[in-house]
């Protein structure tokens, strides 16, 4: 289902002999992707879309998948959750209706009183994720359903308590990220430093997703750690059965270190992480 959206919507499609989500002026690029495409079924087009509503496309294909995928998590993973792709509206502060963010709208109403707030904080409080997974505070009968846990006098201050508050709570932050171009990489790492800058509370997972066909694009952003927990490429399988082909030493090595050093994963194993 989520490789059928793709193609079907024109996200992923082939024009001239390179895939949309392939650089046209890298040999490398071209010729993975391209690999990547035909294995998934992508159908030739006159021109691949336009970069900001393939991205969109991208974004909404990762929220279905995470629809259709997370809630049978619910064994190990129980609770009242909601998907949501808020990357379109791409408000500032769109998180602040969320624990542990809701300190966000009086920082944005102290910034609207006083402009100069802004120029000292710069972006630094700004959080506008893609794809949110959020839990609904639970009833006392959850928490007391086999003797009492919580009562008027204990865990008065928890969130996820729907007696203290009824505001639903980020679980994951996913940054959906089609191709890796230019400082795309960078601005995934500033959006998750400040999912973890900005909380009052837990910090929620850090995911992005991405279709980028070239592992060095792909090792600016997945090495390293302290702020995204993984990158998830939305066909793995298939992309190291590519750059296995090009006989590109390189290539090959950098991709060996992504998924041996637990940088870089399948889209498929994004719902079981989240359940952790």
């Amino acid at each position: 289902m989520f490789y059928r959206e793709l193609i079907s919507n024109g996200t992923l499609s082939i024009t001239d002999g390179v895939a949309s989500n392939a650089d046209s002026s890298q040999a490398t690029s071209k010729k993975i992707g391209l690999y990547v495409a035909r294995a998934l079924g992508a159908q030739e087009a006159q021109r691949k879309l336009m970069g900001q509503r393939a991205g969109t496309q991208f974004e909404l294909a990762v929220k279905h998948f995470l629809d259709r995928t997370f809630p049978l998590m619910a064994p190990v993973r129980p609770g009242s959750w909601q998907v949501e792709h808020v990357g379109g509206s791409r408000k500032t502060y769109q998180i602040a209706v969320y624990e542990p963010y809701t300190h966000l709208d009086d920082l944005a109403r102290a910034i609207e009183a006083d402009p100069t707030l802004a120029s000292v904080l710069g972006n630094s409080y700004e959080v506008s994720p893609d794809v949110l997974i959020t839990r609904r505070p639970e009833p006392d009968l959850v928490f007391n359903d086999d003797e009492v846990v919580v009562d008027d006098h204990s865990g008065l201050f928890a969130v996820l308590r729907e007696a203290n508050q009824d505001r639903a709570i980020v679980h994951a932050v996913v940054s959906c990220k089609w191709t890796l171009r230019s400082d795309r990489a960078q601005n995934a790492r500033s959006e998750a430093l400040n999912v973890i800058r900005n909380r009052k509370g837990r910090t929620p997972h850090i995911a992005v997703v991405t279709g980028e066909p070239t592992p060095s694009r792909l090792a600016s952003l997945a090495l390293g750690t302290g702020d995204i927990d993984t990158v998830y490429h939305f066909a793995l399988n298939e992309l190291i059965e590519a750059v296995d082909l090009t006989k590109n030493d390189e290539a090959i090595s950098m991709l060996g270190i992504l998924i041996e050093g637990k940088r870089l994963r399948d889209i498929s194993d994004l719902p079981l992480d989240l359940a952790v």
